[in-house]
């Protein structure tokens, strides 16, 4: 055979070869890309990338510097369980009935579709670490591997027992122990399962892992291990626990904040001309020593300066705990291969006073409460390192992830996809914002039962209280209201709705809430 009729043979043999390989890419398809569905409790919008100047938080910036940041992000309800539960369910408060942290969405929704469930039918692995439902709610039809957690935690007797309770001073740990058991004598149900006790910080000079949000990211990481060697794309839940109460974090952390130059709040005075009834009473902080003696924010008590500057200081280091412990989660996903076919949304449930208005925790409908952040990197973006103004809320993660995995939407969603807003930053977007919250007697100043429902608008921040009916779940009597100007009163220090020159503006904005969301839609 000659050289010619060998290389036409040779080059026929690769050609044959090159086809059937581009068939069989051909005919295999795309695998879809990976969730990290990342949760932290608790967490405001105190981040450097959201422009706070004294935030240690590299690796959270670096997230949305590959990503999007939105500058103008609500909860539906400002406190934990009612938050998840709308977000993890894509429908609003009132179709959920979860309105307060009691509710459990699955005795209220036996049949509900969650959104892990939902990702699971279109053959996604799910996979729940941590706080994705409100604390130990695992909800364990929601997951193939339902609530895993550090070897060192499956203690029988801590099964309920939240993350957040643990602190590393054996001195503590003793006192929690003597604490629970005089507790469940007296009422044997409790929250957290009596273990909410103890002081409200520490400062442990201890290694990341030692932690129980350590622990959980040393379990996240050998679990993203295994979870990269199966054939089927994962919607992985990973629930941070702090900067939740407790402000428990390794003492380096700490190390990273002079406490002198942490600054105080920019509004400490609960908003003149409010109603009584539109605070909580700060029973959370309330429960910890060394604060037992706390007032409603509506009396004359006053947080004296070196808690306040403790408090500040331990919400800071928390958080740049968990932003250290999500570094070394990223760099693990590099390791593997996965990070780029990995969608990653990272989002807290809701803000938390520091001192703001006069108070501490959530559990109201002001702004400082209702903002979050949300920050959003998926394969193939087109637009890195962007924020947008646009207002988006927590309602709105369901659809949104289902496009971004290129499943469909399902059609009872009351929230909108804003991956539109990730191609087009500047977009024109919703005309308004939904949130609410169940003022319950026992903490009411005045002792009396509220809803109150609120809506933002890019000018305005308008509140209507009823009374309400917890056993229908229906609204009574107008009660009051409340009208803050974002621009020009960006803190909410004086409620406007009773100045005579604001009650044309007070028609219109008290017609476009009982429109509601579905008027506010934007315009795809």
């Amino acid at each position: 055979m000659s050289d010619q009729k060998k290389f036409k043979k040779v080059l026929f043999a690769v050609t044959l070869a090159l086809l059937s390989l581009a068939c069989n890419q051909a005919e295999k398809p795309k695998k879809k890309p990976n969730i990290l569905f990342i949760s932290i409790d608790d967490l405001r919008p105190n981040i450097g990338a959201y422009g706070d100047t004294i935030a240690i938080t590299p690796n959270m910036d670096q997230l949305a510097g590959e990503g999007i940041l939105f500058k103008q992000a609500f909860c539906q309800v400002a406190v934990c369980a009612p938050s998840r539960a709308s977000l993890m369910l894509g429908v609003r408060p009132d179709s959920t009935r979860v309105w307060h942290l009691g509710d459990k969405f699955r005795e209220i929704n036996p049949q509900a579709v969650t959104m892990p469930q939902y990702f699971e039918k279109f053959g996604y692995y799910t996979v729940n670490i941590g706080k994705i439902f409100h604390n130990y709610m695992p909800d364990s039809i929601s997951w193939d591997e339902p609530d895993l957690r550090p070897e060192r935690y499956k203690r029988k007797d801590w099964l309920k027992r939240d993350g957040e309770t643990f602190y590393i001073s054996e001195e503590i740990n003793k006192m929690q122990v003597r604490k629970r058991d005089s507790l469940l004598k007296i009422r044997p149900v409790r929250y957290a399962d009596g273990w909410n006790t103890g002081p409200a910080y520490e400062a442990a000079d201890v290694a990341d892992s030692m932690y129980y949000d350590g622990a959980q990211t040393e379990l996240a990481k050998k679990t993203l291990t295994r979870l990269s060697k199966m054939d089927k794309p994962f919607y992985f839940g990973l629930g941070y626990f702090r900067p939740h109460l407790p402000f428990a974090a390794p003492k380096k952390y700490w190390d990273l904040y002079d406490p002198e130059k942490i600054p105080l709040s920019p509004n400490p005075n609960i908003p003149g001309g409010a109603p009584i009834y539109s605070m909580n009473s700060m029973y959370e902080l309330r429960s910890y020593d060394g604060f037992h003696d706390i007032g409603h924010p509506t009396s004359s008590f006053r947080m004296d300066e070196d808690r306040t500057r403790k408090l500040r200081h331990g919400y800071y280091a928390s958080v740049s705990y968990v932003d250290a412990l999500l570094g070394d989660l990223m760099a693990h996903l590099k390791k593997l291969g996965i990070y780029d076919n990995t969608i990653i949304i990272l989002w807290g449930d809701h803000g938390w006073k520091l001192g703001d208005l006069n108070s501490w925790g959530k559990m109201t409908n002001y702004d400082i409460d209702l903002k979050v952040p949300i920050i959003l990197r998926y394969p193939e973006q087109e637009k890195r390192g962007v924020k947008t103004d646009a207002m988006v809320e927590l309602v709105d993660l369901f659809p949104s992830l289902c496009e971004l995995a290129g499943i469909k939407v399902p059609d009872y969603m009351q929230g909108t996809s804003f991956v539109p807003l990730t191609k087009n930053p500047e977009k024109p977007w919703k005309k308004a914002v939904f949130s609410q919250f169940h003022r319950r007697p026992k903490v009411s100043a005045d002792g009396h039962r509220y809803m109150g429902y609120s809506m933002n608008t890019e000018k305005y921040h308008y509140v209507e209280w009823y009374g309400w009916d917890p056993e229908t779940g229906t609204r009574g009597d107008f009660k009051g209201r409340e009208l803050y100007d974002r621009i020009s009163d960006p803190y909410e220090t004086v409620n406007i709705a009773e100045d005579p020159e604001e009650q044309g503006i007070i028609q219109n904005l008290s017609k476009e809430l009982a429109a509601g969301w579905q008027e506010a839609k934007p315009k795809l």
